[in-house]
C-alpha cells in the first residue's frame, strides 16, 4: 500500500518547519555556543558552560577579558558579528540597554551576520521595551530572540546557581534552558518577551527596598546598643528576616564571604542597582503605577553614585547611611 501523502498549506509547513527547527536545536547538545560580555557575570557564566563541555566562542570589548578563555580553548572573536558567524546559540550579558542594541543591531552586530533558524538568548537586565525591540528585529532575519535575565549575583553566577526569568516563544523555551540549566538551578517560563525583564527589574526593585531598610535596622540596633551579629540574628529568627539580612548582610563583620565583608568590592555594583531601579520607574510611570517607595531608593542609590560608591557592591547603602547624618 502507498504511503499517504500529507500536503500542507504554508501555515501548516510553517508550524511543521518551526517544530523541526526546534527539535533539532534542542538535541544539538554540545555544539559551539557564542557568548558576549564577560564581566563580573558573563564571565563565571560562560565558565559553567566551558564546565558542561560546551565549546565556547567569545566577545567582549575589552580584549583583556577574553584570555582567560582562550587559555580554556574558547575561540575568540572581533566582533559580536563574528560570533554569530560561527555559532547558532548566542548568549549575551550587557549592562545596560544601549550596550544591547549596540551589540545586536549595530554595525558589527550580532544581527549583520546571524543565521536563520540562531537561537539569541539575552540574559542582560534591560528594558523591557528594547528587549521587545531586539526581538522584532531579530524576527526579520530569521532568528529567534528571548530575554532571559538572573537574579542571584556574582556568588551564584560561580556557583552554577543562577535563577533565570525567560520571555519569549514557549515553544523555544526548552532549547533555550538545556543551555541555561548549565549555569542557574532556576529557569522559569515567565511568557512573552519582556516578562522576563519585567520579572528582573520588579525583583531588583524589591532588593533594594529590603537592602535600606536591613541597613536602616541595622544602623539603628547598633546606635542603641546592639551587637550586630546579636541583631542579625534575632532579625533572621523572627518576622524581619529577608534575603538582605540572612543572606547577604550589609554590615561589615556579621558575615563572611560577602562584599561587606570585603570593603564592599565585587558583588553587584551601586551604577547598577540604580540603573535597574530607573528601569522600574520607566515602567512605573507607563503603567501608572505608585512605587513610592521604590522611587526613594532609586534617589538613595543615584545619590550613592554621585558621592563616591559607584563602584562599591549595592549594599554599600549602610557605609552611606552612616556617613549621612542628614538623611
Amino acid at each position: 500500500m502507498a504511503a499517504a501523502v500529507v500536503r500542507r498549506g504554508p501555515a501548516g509547513w510553517w508550524r511543521w518547519h518551526r517544530r523541526v527547527m526546534v527539535c533539532s536545536r534542542t538535541m544539538a547538545s554540545k555544539t559551539p555556543v557564542g557568548f558576549i560580555g564577560l564581566g563580573n557575570m558573563g564571565n563565571p557564566m560562560a565558565k559553567n558552560l566551558v564546565k558542561h563541555g560546551y565549546p565556547v566562542i567569545v566577545y567582549d570589548v575589552f580584549p583583556e577579558a577574553c584570555k582567560e578563555f582562550q587559555d580554556l580553548g574558547a575561540q575568540v572573536t572581533e566582533s559580536p558579528a563574528d560570533v554569530a558567524e560561527r555559532a547558532d546559540r548566542i548568549i549575551t550579558m550587557l549592562p545596560s540597554s544601549p550596550h544591547a542594541k549596540e551589540v545586536y543591531t549595530g554595525g558589527n552586530g550580532i544581527l549583520k551576520k546571524v543565521k536563520k533558524g540562531s537561537l539569541l538568548i539575552d540574559s542582560s537586565t534591560i528594558d523591557p521595551a528594547v528587549s521587545k525591540e531586539l526581538a522584532k528585529a531579530a524576527e526579520k532575519t530569521g532568528a529567534v530572540f528571548m530575554d532571559a535575565p538572573v537574579s542571584g549575583g556574582v556568588g551564584a553566577a560561580r556557583a552554577g546557581n543562577l535563577t533565570f526569568m525567560v520571555g519569549g516563544v514557549e515553544q523555544e523555551f526548552n532549547a533555550a534552558k538545556e543551555l541555561l540549566t548549565c549555569m542557574g538551578s532556576n529557569v522559569v517560563y515567565c511568557g512573552e518577551v519582556g516578562t522576563g525583564q519585567a520579572a528582573k527589574i520588579c525583583n531588583n526593585m524589591l532588593l533594594a527596598i529590603s537592602m535600606i531598610g536591613t541597613a536602616e535596622t541595622m544602623n539603628l540596633g547598633i546606635r542603641l546598643g546592639l551587637d550586630p551579629k546579636l541583631l542579625a540574628k534575632i532579625l533572621n529568627m523572627s518576622s524581619g528576616r529577608c534575603w538582605s539580612s540572612d543572606t547577604y548582610n550589609p554590615v561589615p563583620g556579621v558575615m563572611e564571604g560577602v562584599p561587606s565583608a570585603n570593603n564592599y568590592q565585587g558583588g553587584f555594583g551601586t551604577t547598577l542597582m540604580a540603573k535597574d531601579l530607573g528601569l522600574a520607574q520607566i515602567s512605573a510611570t507607563n503603567t501608572k503605577t505608585p512605587v513610592p517607595l521604590g522611587s526613594q531608593a532609586h534617589q538613595i542609590y543615584r545619590m550613592m553614585c554621585a558621592k563616591g560608591y559607584a563602584l562599591k557592591d549595592f549594599s554599600a547603602v549602610f557605609q552611606f547611611l552612616r556617613e549621612e547624618e542628614s538623611l
